[in-house]
């Protein structure tokens, strides 16, 4: 799982450059997630599991796509300061839990 972006001076992502396709040279995606490996379901494993095997493949990967690293500890802190820096949110979630579709009481946006 991954999401398109463009990074500004600032570091700050900016969804909207790459909605509109302004400066397509600088896009660049961000993983944050490894749901299949060569035909393997990864749901049931751990979101820490799933996230150290992506961490390894992008390690040997382009330019073109990041690692999205987590942040460990209070999420209402890191929310408070994600409103701060003007960014679009966080996503938090159990990092012993599987993968889930759909909107859970385990992670949220």
């Amino acid at each position: 799982m991954a999401k398109l972006s463009r990074a500004m001076a600032t570091a700050v992502a900016s969804f909207n450059l790459v909605r509109y396709r302004h400066h397509d040279e600088s896009i660049f995606l961000y993983a944050f997630d490894l749901i299949e490996l060569n035909g393997d379901d990864l749901r049931l494993d751990p979101l820490e599991g799933r996230k150290e095997t992506l961490a390894m493949i992008l390690a040997k990967a382009g330019s073109g796509i990041r690692f999205n690293e987590h942040l460990e500890g209070d999420g209402e802190t890191v929310f408070h300061h994600a409103c701060k820096l003007g960014l679009e949110g966080i996503v938090s979630k159990r990092k012993d839990s599987p993968y889930r579709s759909g909107r859970c009481p385990i992670g949220s946006k």
